[in-house]
């Protein structure tokens, strides 16, 4: 099984990666690249109110490569964020650290609601730290944990602000060091494994609004439960909002949402106001 899930999620990922990349009329490629950077930075010299020197920055990417003909429609998208903060003579610390590929096939059957397939791939992009009380504890790296999670089921995608999809999913979580915690089987205790694999419903929704000439809200909520525990549900739900000061300057506030009992049994929740640039490379 880990095995159809490293070959799917390849055969997948390459083709986000170098699919055709040719006219955006329907029954062609439609490729988009939009990358970004975000740098805050405060400095003191004799400030007598005190106070310590800070630099953070942020670099994104969000790549889609899209695909709609009269009968199919072939959706993939790669997002990656990754950040930096320093504050005074401490080291620099990750303060954003996140890979989510989502590749989602449907046929149009006519139906108010189509049948589908995805996979998702979530992992980090390098090493995570737990900073609690001054310290830097190691807790997660690169597929470590690493969630794989492929579904089947019915669709609603007739507008272009909201889509919804629901099905049978089936998640796949890899670990190394981190076994004991992500994937290991307590009915097993002679053996601590690196690979667990849950049947049971993912749901997800996303959804985009022009709020205003320029103000764009952006939202993901994704729910997963596997079958053996459906009174647990995952929760991923992941708000965006993007004030454009002009072409290539904008403001954003990021609300981040997370339920997930595996890593914590407490909601976790993470705010980001940053000023950035923004630039279409497609």
């Amino acid at each position: 099984m880990r095995n159809i899930s490293y070959l799917i999620s390849f055969v997948l990922l390459t083709g986000l990666l170098f699919g055709q990349q040719t006219d955006s009329t329907a029954g062609k490629w439609v490729p988009s690249m939009v990358t970004g950077a975000n740098l805050s930075q405060i400095s003191f010299t004799n400030w007598a109110k005190g106070g310590d020197n800070s630099i953070s920055w942020t670099l994104s990417g969000n790549v889609k490569m899209n695909y709609k003909s009269p009968v199919w429609n072939f959706k993939n998208q790669l997002n990656a964020v990754y950040g930096r903060t320093k504050l005074g003579d401490e080291d620099f610390r990750t303060n954003d650290n996140d890979i989510y590929l989502e590749n989602v096939l449907s046929y149009k059957i006519g139906w108010e609601v189509d049948p589908f397939f995805s996979n998702t791939v979530r992992t980090q992009i390098t090493k995570g730290y737990d900073y609690t009380d001054g310290a830097s504890l190691e807790i997660a790296d690169f597929f470590d944990p690493g969630y794989v999670t492929q579904s089947i089921g019915f669709t609603y995608d007739k507008h272009e602000y909201f889509t919804t999809r629901i099905g049978l999913a089936f998640q796949e979580t890899f670990a190394d060091k981190f076994r004991a915690k992500y994937t290991d089987d307590e009915e097993t205790a002679d053996e601590v494994e690196a690979f667990k694999f849950e049947t049971g419903i993912e749901s997800v929704s996303d959804a985009e609004l022009t709020l205003d000439d320029n103000l764009i809200w952006k939202s993901k909520l994704r729910l997963f439960s596997a079958f053996e525990t459906l009174d647990v549900w995952d929760v991923r739900f992941d708000n965006q909002f993007t004030a454009k000061v002009n072409s290539w300057l904008n403001v954003n506030l990021g609300l981040l949402l997370i339920y997930e009992k595996i890593q914590s049994p407490k909601t976790q929740f993470k705010q980001a106001l940053q000023i950035g640039i923004t630039y279409t490379i497609i």
